[in-house]
């Protein structure tokens, strides 16, 4: 598919109601859609303890260049018992208050960033999309992950276009552990620790996650990084992150090869 039948899917609609969390994804989707209708197009961005500031800062920046009209909002989760007692399908609870959320400024058809490569995954947050009567115009479009970066590199989106993938900090926290966010801070500040000391500005394209198991903490590194990390410069690592660790995370540290949603449990039961 192309982005002429992304363009069509997005005139249909009428006035919209972007959710931005700040990826790649629907940061290109609130630049399309702004582009092409900006009298019909609102940005949402929800703030919570689960979204890094860094990503905040970024939808923030593109609504300053490209003129959003751009509505930050709580997104509650964090309210929810359901949500932060962790199940497996935790991300339906996160979207259910995302989408109420959005619900609650807006009366416009809400639209994700979901794309193709999504639906291949167990993804209880499109459950919560479906009830919410959310649009995904990429899913529509048959638009993938790779057609995505290639559209924001089409619309000018510089480094927008080449940012990894990042699931909000809770994907982090083992299922069934409790979702805190003393613990999420921790998290984003381990990853920050060691994406510093690997030197990320390198532009190497590297990949660093914070595991919080019932086993203690796991900081998993793609296979490149975790080859150059010496057991001198682990032992540093690791005090540094037991410096900052909550009392009950002040155990080992322990590095692991990079594993995609590791944390995840699938045999455990949803709520």
């Amino acid at each position: 598919m192309t982005r002429a039948h992304l363009e069509a899917v997005l005139a249909e609609l009428g006035p919209v109601a972007v959710a931005v969390s700040g990826g790649v994804d629907s940061l290109t989707l609130a630049t399309l859609a702004h582009r092409l209708a900006p009298w019909a197009t609102l940005v949402v961005h929800a703030v919570s303890p689960a979204v890094p500031g860094e990503a905040t800062a970024r939808v923030r920046a593109e609504a300053a260049r490209e003129g959003w009209d751009l509505r930050v909002i709580e997104a509650g989760e964090f309210a929810d018992p359901a949500y932060r007692a962790n199940p497996v399908n935790r991300c339906f609870f996160c979207k259910t208050n995302l989408y109420g959320a959005i619900r609650n400024v807006t009366d416009r058809q809400i639209l994700s960033g979901a794309n193709r490569d999504d639906l291949g995954e167990y993804r209880p947050g499109l459950d919560a999309a479906r009830e919410h009567g959310v649009r995904h115009p990429y899913v529509e479009a048959g638009l993938d992950k790779a057609a995505v970066r290639a559209l924001a590199r089409h619309l000018g989106l510089g480094t927008v276009a080449d940012l990894p993938s990042a699931p909000c900090l809770s994907s982090r926290v083992e299922t069934g552990i409790p979702i805190e966010p003393e613990t999420l801070g921790f998290i984003h500040a381990v990853e920050r620790l060691v994406g510093g000391a690997l030197d990320a500005g390198t532009g190497a394209k590297r990949a660093v996650r914070c595991r919080v198991r019932a086993e203690g903490v796991v900081v998993e590194l793609d296979a490149g990084s975790l080859s150059t990390l010496d057991a001198e410069n682990r032992e540093k690592l690791g005090a540094g992150i037991r410096a900052i660790a909550p009392p009950r995370l002040s155990g080992p540290v322990r590095f692991a090869p990079y594993r995609v949603g590791s944390a995840f449990l699938t045999g455990a039961s949803p709520l």
